[in-house]
């Protein structure tokens, strides 16, 4: 049998680390992020190849996200565009080609 000693620094650790961390970002954290672009996903009316078309989380078009969208990954396997060690689009894979450079289209005035 556990002490009282025991399992009350415990119990009380417990309590405030539930307390203290429910799971969702922070206020802060959310609009810093937005401020920053990153962890942004791409609004469903944006045009693919656009500047809006990006995910900001995965530094790929959102269009072309298979992480955000597993639905795109047959149309790559069906054209040998895939890498089944990362399970990525092999035009995305930087582990397999870390030279590729994935860049968002710039901004249309």
């Amino acid at each position: 049998m556990l002490s009282s000693n025991f399992v009350m620094p415990i119990t009380l650790a417990l309590s405030l680390l539930l307390c203290a961390c429910d799971g969702k970002p922070s206020v802060r954290s959310e609009s810093l992020a937005s401020a920053e672009g990153l962890h942004a996903h791409a609004p469903s009316t944006a045009l693919p190849g656009s500047h809006e078309d990006w995910c900001g989380e995965h530094q790929v078009p959102e269009s072309q996200c298979t992480r955000c969208n597993a639905s795109l990954v047959p149309a790559f396997k069906a054209t040998g565009d895939w890498c089944a060690e990362h399970n990525l689009p092999e035009s995305q894979c930087l582990a397999c080609n870390p030279e590729l450079k994935i860049t968002r289209p710039a901004k249309q005035p």
